[in-house]
């Protein structure tokens, strides 16, 4: 995700410095090299080893230290980061930046950069909510194109329940690779679809798949870091929503056909990644089936959202379809490719080791309307849809 992308995490004085540990090693994890700046107050509550020891670098606490070679070090870790990622970040800290004040290592190394800045507060609910703070937040997104990331909320260690708390790792490491990634969906407003159906047998049960939405939500998650308006209409699933996209749930085939031709006309793209069920039961019992009645079901066909929504485009729309199949997977999405009008198609197959539902990874083919396939090794799910959106852009 963030291979050779250069981050400089800035850590300040907050109780809140210890989650920073987690996150230098994160970010280290998923490919960053990472470089870290301590506020003297921060190392009262972590010592600089323990950064340098998850980072492989040196730490940076005090301007005015002997260098280790001739450089001005401010400068040189201004010039040489992509990123700098305050948190936790303090009202001082907030305060100085919004205020011009350089007065230690870390806020003159930000006020020296050109490379994106991300800040997480984290701090006293009633320091956060004070309006200077507020006022100061307001002043570095507006004016320096700063981004903030919203606190958590809940028991902070002074006692307080309430706004302040440093986001968890995989919220700042989201903010952090949207931070980083190319904006070429900027403007554009994509709708995805991810997930199972569910369809009610009767108060108890219920049929459905067993996709996890994993595919999904990874190509909405994709599609917002590149500066897409995104809406993701989801079946019942166990992730959490991602940052910045607007989730719709739903449930059954038919509430999904309603979902996607209410936002339809209003997108520029849809992307039907969601594994709707082709057979519904003829009818939802109004009480539990007993097991001495048996289970007969006579069942009907679901609408095929896709085939539907496909026929209502307006010029410049796009479509873009999955198939999943046991055998014959590129013959079978080839005619589904062209029956339905589609622009690209998504193939995929589950006798495929570590492809499929509920895995992390997928192996897919990408098929276009004029016979051209490009078929991906396999790969996390978030790099085949960024490679999905690739062929789109």
């Amino acid at each position: 995700m963030l291979t050779g992308k250069k981050i400089v995490v800035g850590v300040c004085g907050g109780i809140a410095a210890f989650k920073a540990a987690a996150l230098v090693s994160r970010l280290g994890k998923l490919g960053a090299e990472v470089k870290v700046i301590m506020t003297r107050a921060a190392t009262e509550f972590v010592t600089p080893l323990t950064f340098q020891s998850l980072s492989k670098n040196p730490v940076a606490v005090d301007m005015f230290e002997e260098p280790k070679s001739w450089e001005i070090r401010h400068i040189a870790l201004a010039q040489w980061a992509d990123l700098f990622l305050l948190a936790p970040a303090t009202a001082n800290i907030i305060g100085k930046l919004a205020g011009g004040i350089a007065d230690d290592m870390l806020s003159t190394t930000v006020m020296a950069t050109h490379a994106r800045v991300v800040i997480a507060p984290a701090m006293n609910t009633a320091m956060f909510h004070n309006p200077v703070v507020q006022a100061n937040l307001q002043k570095l997104r507006d004016v320096l194109g700063y981004t903030v990331i919203a606190p958590g909320s809940g028991l902070l260690a002074c006692g307080d329940v309430g706004d302040g708390r440093l986001p968890d790792t995989d919220v700042l490491v989201d903010a952090a690779v949207c931070a980083l990634a190319p904006k070429d969906l900027a403007d554009r407003r994509i709708l995805v679809t991810a997930g199972p159906t569910v369809e009610r047998l009767d108060p108890v049960r219920y049929l459905t798949n067993h996709s996890s939405g994993k595919m999904g939500y990874a190509i909405a998650r994709a599609a917002c870091h590149r500066g897409a308006d995104v809406t993701l209409i989801s079946g019942p699933v166990h992730i959490a929503p991602p940052q910045g996209v607007v989730v719709v749930p739903t449930e059954s085939a038919r509430d999904m056909l309603a979902a996607v031709t209410t936002h339809f006309p209003a997108c520029d793209t849809l992307i039907m990644a969601a594994a709707v069920g082709d057979f519904r039961p003829a009818e939802e019992a109004a009480h539990k089936r007993k097991k001495a009645d048996g289970m007969d079901l006579a069942m009907v066909q679901n609408p095929d959202i896709l085939l539907e929504v496909a026929g209502l485009r307006q010029p410049g729309q796009r479509v873009v379809g999955f198939c999943m199949e046991t055998e014959e997977l590129l013959p079978r999405a080839q005619e589904k490719l062209r029956r339905k009008g589609l622009d690209l198609m998504v193939a995929n197959s589950l006798t495929e080791p570590g492809a499929g539902f509920g895995v992390d990874t997928n192996t897919v083919t990408i098929l276009t309307p004029d016979g051209e396939t490009e078929s991906l090794p396999n790969l996390p799910k978030y790099e085949v849809a960024n490679r999905i959106l690739d062929r789109l852009v």
